[in-house]
């Protein structure tokens, strides 16, 4: 099983790339594809500017790779209560190339952010859109405070609950594909 793991943050060291890997890397016998969003920086989408300049090249590599994934594994950056201005353009200019970005696959939705909050404002946001985008969303976990539950070196979450819904999100995706957990 191919999954995509996206992270829905620009910033090299993000925190949400970091969730969406790991929680990929949970899933068994599966090849985990790592996507930085800032690979897909882009002129932020109008129609006026789609008429200009057409479908950029990033958009359309970003909608193959959804393409070419069996499953994906999104965690959602929060700035000011919402998407990531980087994470809004992207999806701004795939859905004008594929009104389902998500392609009808098998999602696993996280949020995190380094406060308590766990990025839960925009989670519910994402998690209520989902359907109109073609995300069967199998599991949402969000994730408080994340640099005191998870160790950087080690590579792993310490809270055990955390770890434990984090797990179960992976089997739950491993599940929804049909793949031997």
């Amino acid at each position: 099983m191919k999954i995509l793991a996206i992270g829905t943050s620009n910033n090299a060291k993000s925190i949400n790339r970091t969730l969406a890997s790991y929680t990929a890397s949970l899933v068994t016998n599966a090849d985990v594809d790592v996507l930085d969003i800032a690979d897909y920086e882009m002129p932020i989408f109008s129609d006026a500017r789609e008429q200009e300049l057409g479908q950029p090249e990033q958009a359309r590599e970003f909608v193959q790779r959804i393409k070419e994934a069996d499953a994906l594994v999104l965690s959602f950056a929060e700035h000011n209560g919402s998407y990531t201005a980087a994470w809004k353009n992207l999806f701004d200019w795939a859905s004008r190339i594929e009104k389902k970005v998500f392609q009808d696959k098998p999602v696993i939705y996280l949020s995190t952010s380094p406060g308590p909050g766990g990025a839960a404002s925009v989670m519910k946001t994402a998690v209520e859109s989902a359907p109109f985008f073609g995300a069967h969303v199998v599991e949402s976990v969000s994730v408080p405070s994340f640099h005191e539950n998870y160790d950087p070196e080690d590579g792993t979450f310490t809270n055990p609950q955390i770890l434990a819904n984090l797990e179960a999100a992976a089997q739950s995706l491993s599940s929804a594909t049909g793949a031997a957990a």
